[in-house]
């Protein structure tokens, strides 16, 4: 990585500081081109808040890229270590599986191991922007998650802002007054970070620091580039505390919060709610876009059922599918170790081809010029028994390959003209292709 840049002055270096003075970046420009965007568009989209383009100055290897209503609906894939498990080439593997599968961020959630080690390797060989939550990095340096401090989490906040991080989790709307709208709940605060601010705040009898000193995370976004992901400390963790009173106080902070980052030049999107029934998906985002002025909306899931250990990345993918229809911008994958365990090589590969499905769904139905191409490319491959063009028209090319050989057998058609589903004889494909339809439009005259 060259050498970190760390602004003395805090100069504004944001992205939507620039557009909001008419100025095209080259970061503005490589976004309209993946988009198919006039860049003038980009340009708008990002002064009024309802773009981010997640870039910090040091990240030198990004290749930048936009999340919000006129951009392609996109995918996040959370990776790190945990106090149990991980090591930085284990984080790295994930990280090329990620690439590999199609993820359009990924987030370093490391909890153990060398952390600072770990997430730089992770910055240098990143092509996408990295997000992070810094308050997981700041209870790692104490005994006690009660014994952190503003200033501990401030100095963690500019530290990985220095080394590059494009995005950061900040759960600044969980304040103390939301604590008791919870109490009622099934299963509480299920928020890692929402969990460790409540801790705090109980034993403190005081404000969330990251509330009261938003102003100063604000100067470090702004001279780094950061954009803010305000979380979800408060978000449902099953069917039965979705959509509840604690969750929306939360969100009508977090919606008071974007207007004062938007005053400083500080990008920011809003992260949402992780199980949610499917009748309420479309209100959620509704209310997001309403309390938090059109920011870009970037949703765990959600899950739209609790009964699925082991397929969670299912669950997730349905209401992933939904929730971005009606215009959620991005979507964190789940993986089948959800609720289980920290996620390996293959719950990564699964978790994100389940929610790359996901997103290309919603962006088709929300009729996005261009994202059915595909589709359509996939459907002429099949009419003409082109097997090879559906292998590599196909998101996962190598499981396709490797189901088509396994079910391939003698009963198919030696031209290769069918599959083992029905055989030749059977293939509603083949037959239609070979009515004679001179004599068939004679006889039905």
């Amino acid at each position: 990585m060259a050498q970190e840049a760390q602004p003395s002055d805090r100069t504004v270096n944001t992205q939507m500081y620039h557009a909001r003075r008419g100025e095209i970046t080259p970061a503005m420009r490589r976004v309209a081109a993946q988009e198919g965007l006039d860049v003038e568009v980009v340009r708008r989209e990002l002064a009024a808040g309802r773009l981010v383009i997640p870039a910090n100055i040091n990240h030198t290897s990004l290749d930048p890229m936009g999340i919000g209503g006129v951009a392609r609906v996109k995918v996040n894939a959370n990776i790190g270590s945990s106090t149990v498990r991980g090591d930085i080439e284990t984080e790295l593997q994930k990280l090329r599986v990620s690439i590999q599968c199609g993820a359009d961020t990924v987030m370093d959630l490391s909890t153990g191991g060398d952390l600072d080690a770990i997430r730089t390797a992770i910055i240098q060989a990143s092509p996408v922007p990295v997000g992070t939550v810094p308050i997981y990095h700041a209870a790692a340096l104490v005994d006690r998650v009660e014994d952190l401090t503003a200033e501990l989490l401030l100095s963690v906040i500019e530290r990985q802002a220095r080394q590059g991080v494009d995005y950061m989790t900040i759960h600044c709307g969980l304040l103390q007054r939301h604590l008791p709208l919870a109490r009622g709940r099934l299963v509480g605060i299920v928020s890692r970070g929402g969990g460790i601010l409540a801790r705090w705040m109980a034993h403190h009898d005081r404000e969330n620091p990251l509330y009261e000193h938003f102003d100063d995370i604000l100067d470090i976004a702004r001279s780094y580039d950061v954009t803010l992901s305000l979380g979800d400390g408060l978000r449902p963790g099953c069917l039965a505390d979705a959509s509840d009173e604690a969750q929306f106080a939360e969100l009508t902070t977090l919606g008071e919060l974007t207007l004062r980052a938007w005053e400083r030049d500080v990008q920011v999107m809003i992260e949402g709610p992780g199980h949610v029934p499917m009748d309420q998906i479309e209100m959620n985002v509704r209310k997001e876009k309403e309390i938090c002025h059109g920011a870009p909306f970037y949703t765990l899931g959600p899950l739209v059922t609790d009964i699925a250990p082991g397929y969670d990345h299912i669950t997730s993918a349905i209401g992933g599918a939904l929730i971005a229809w009606h215009g959620a911008d991005m979507l964190c994958y789940v993986t089948p170790k959800e609720h289980l365990g920290l996620p390996d090589l293959e719950d990564v590969r699964v978790g994100i081809i389940a929610h790359k499905l996901a997103a290309h769904a919603a962006d088709v139905a929300r009729g996005r010029p261009g994202a059915r191409d595909r589709d359509d490319a996939m459907s002429r491959a099949r009419a003409a028994f082109d097997w090879q063009a559906q292998f590599s028209l196909a998101l996962d090319p190598e499981m396709a390959r490797k189901l088509y050989r396994e079910a391939h057998s003698d009963s198919c058609a030696e031209d290769g003209r069918a599959c083992s589903m029905c055989g030749p004889k059977f293939c509603p494909m083949r037959g239609f292709q070979e009515i004679e339809w001179d004599r068939s439009i004679k006889a039905a005259g």
